[in-house]
């Protein structure tokens, strides 16, 4: 599978500016990272369905970016960072030029290998129009530092957006991608604001394997899914990367403190248990 690395490359790249002249690899007010984990994980769910290549080709499926889901019980509104779909109906009062899957990558900053490119290029051109009855919902979330607070957050935000892709849609698959980093140390943006050519970096230092391993053991609390009906994601899929957040290149951690392949949370695994639930799900569409 690619994604992971797709993101670690596309990460590496500084291109987020900040306002005190700064440019970084990941920002936590920023969505970069999400729309590269999502672009990585349908690139390699295109890959692996060739019923989701049919439908594509056949122009029975398209996809849309930061899509409004509302649960119809709470009420609750949530904005997915990507969703696969049936084609809805245009507005002609606010007409848009139609995005391809494979523009996005420039948009994104998704920096393909030859072999990755001729990849793409074999797959159909899935179009973003407007969105119909959702098939596949994506979200992606990162915890980068203080991994200890971010634990509660992270679990709520997550829990929210299955919560709200079922109360939408119950037939819906809700996947999520879970970004943790374990580098040893990491420049977070919210402790660095100045200019750092005229001042020194304040460095958060994490206490590694540990802080990896609480983020990944309260991401197995999830509820996951093994039937229409009940609550919880239908795949979710870890990745762990080691970003320090000052210029140096990101890397994909395949060792410990990441988990095995044959783990249900490993990246892999959630990729084909999404081409597998929508194989069976929707071969008929």
């Amino acid at each position: 599978m690619d994604g992971p690395l797709l993101v670690a490359e596309a990460m590496s790249w500084p291109n987020i500016p900040d306002k005190f002249g700064n440019i970084w690899q990941y920002h936590s007010r920023s969505d970069r990272h999400s729309k590269v984990a999502c672009w990585g994980v349908l690139y390699d769910l295109l890959a692996e369905s060739a019923t989701l290549r049919r439908h594509v080709a056949d122009g029975k499926v398209t996809f849309g970016v930061n899509h409004e889901m509302s649960d119809f019980h709470t009420r609750r509104k949530k904005n997915l960072d990507l969703v696969l779909c049936r084609p809805g109906t245009p507005n002609p009062a606010h007409p848009r030029p139609a995005r391809t899957f494979a523009s996005l990558a420039g948009h994104f900053g998704v920096r393909l290998t030859p072999e990755q490119r001729a990849q793409l290029q074999s797959f159909p051109e899935l179009v973003e129009a407007p969105v119909g009855s959702v098939l596949v919902a994506l979200e992606a979330k990162a915890c980068m530092t203080e991994h200890g607070k971010a634990r509660p957050r992270l679990y709520d935000e997550l829990s929210s957006s299955h919560l709200t892709v079922h109360g939408a849609n119950d037939s819906a698959i809700a996947a999520a991608f879970v970004m943790v980093n374990a580098a040893e140390t990491f420049l977070s943006t919210d402790r660095n604001k100045w200019d750092l050519s005229d001042h020194d970096a304040v460095v958060n230092v994490h206490r590694q394997p540990m802080a990896t391993e609480i983020v990944i053991e309260k991401i197995n609390e999830l509820r996951v899914r093994t039937r229409p009906g009940s609550e919880g994601f239908d795949a979710i899929g870890v990745v762990v990367v080691n970003c320090r957040n000052d210029g140096s290149p990101v890397t994909v951690v395949i060792g410990p403190p990441a988990l095995d392949p044959s783990d249900d949370l490993h990246y892999d695994q959630m990729v084909r248990r999404v081409a597998h639930l929508y194989d069976t799900q929707y071969a008929g569409i």
